[in-house]
């Protein structure tokens, strides 16, 4: 049995270990914010002035194409 470090990135190796814990981090409160609201792709997407696809990909988790600083500016957009 071996106890992970808290950063699943890091325990694989990922030499971006801190950057893709904190992504995953805000995505997952935007993701929280999203359903404790009920907003729509759509709505989200207008609230938090970005394209629907950008939503979209963050409740899949595809967080590839975003940079931390555009996740913290959604979710700030968002109210969080």
């Amino acid at each position: 049995l071996v106890h992970g470090s808290g950063n699943v990135f890091a325990d694989l190796g990922d030499p971006d270990a801190e950057s893709r814990q904190m992504k995953a981090r805000v995505a997952a409160e935007i993701i929280s914010t999203l359903d404790q609201r009920g907003l729509t792709v759509r709505a989200a997407a207008a609230e938090a002035q970005c394209d629907p696809a950008d939503i979209q990909r963050i409740r899949n988790a595809d967080l590839a194409r975003f940079s931390l600083d555009r996740l913290l500016r959604i979710a700030g957009r968002l109210g969080q």
